[in-house]
């Protein structure tokens, strides 16, 4: 028995209604991340402070040309909660393609070993929020 096409119509518009919501979802979760800032975040301990400071002498200057600028360099750390990292450096960029560049950039490549030999180390790079003015 042929299926009219009445029925072939009302059919597809029933699957597209379904459909429609899910795709929405999946735009949502792949859509690019929002324009703002990323902070580097770096908890360490410096295991040899000799062997640190040519690090702490030229990191600065390989990330400025980058837009980066210190937010939290070392300084106090009150937990409330949880055993806190001996030292915490954060690294605000104006945004996280600015933040990777940096990170992956000859003058960092440079100073990276440097900082692996001297302290242990956690990084990463995460994403702000925009300045709302």
């Amino acid at each position: 028995m042929p299926i009219s096409k009445y029925l072939l119509a009302s059919a597809m518009l029933s699957i597209a209604a379904l459909v429609a919501p899910l795709a929405q979802h999946v735009h949502a979760q792949t859509a690019p991340v929002a324009a703002g800032p990323a902070i580097y975040v770096s908890e360490f301990e410096v295991t040899d402070p000799e062997g640190m400071k040519p690090y702490s002498a030229r990191v600065e200057a390989s990330f400025v040309t980058f837009g980066g600028r210190y937010i939290v360099r070392g300084g106090a750390v009150v937990s409330q909660e949880g055993a806190p990292s001996k030292r915490i450096v954060m690294i605000e960029f104006p945004s996280m393609e600015r933040a990777l560049a940096w990170y992956d950039s000859p003058a960092y490549a440079e100073l990276k070993p440097i900082r692996h030999k001297a302290a242990t180390s956690r990084v990463y790079t995460v994403q702000g929020t925009p300045h709302v003015p």
